[in-house]
């Protein structure tokens, strides 16, 4: 890992393109925990769009996700892969909802088929 106040005189003079994930506190004000989500859609249309995640652990507590600011694009047989935030850490995941939303209000609306899903920790990769 890197240290974040080091940061960019470490990643950025690297010539190929490079991602960065930072941990945060456990703790307020500064929490966030990040998970993956991976996901191959059905649709025969292209769509564009935001995905929002809500998690519901085997208590009833339920998080969700804030909204990446960048639209995805979803093919038919394509894996695209999401950095999902939540303020709230679940342990055991029941259940996994999501929300398709293009952010237009006039227009049809389009549904997204998941052929298949998957949603991992990266604050905790062994879950």
């Amino acid at each position: 890992g890197y240290y974040a106040d080091r940061w960019k005189k470490l990643l950025i003079p690297k010539s190929s393109p490079t991602k960065a994930y930072f941990d945060t506190l456990d703790h307020d004000p500064f929490c966030m925990y990040n998970y993956l989500l991976d996901i191959t859609t059905w649709n025969k249309n292209i769509r564009r769009g935001f995905i929002q995640v809500k998690i519901t652990d085997s208590a009833g507590n339920t998080a969700e996700s804030e909204i990446n600011s960048e639209a995805s694009t979803f093919q038919q047989y394509k894996r695209v892969k999401i950095l999902t935030g939540f303020y709230r850490d679940l342990d055991k995941i029941s259940k996994i909802s999501l929300t398709f939303s293009t952010k237009t209000l006039i227009g049809p609306k389009h549904k997204l088929r998941i052929l298949q899903m998957r949603l991992k920790s990266l604050n905790n990769p062994e879950r």
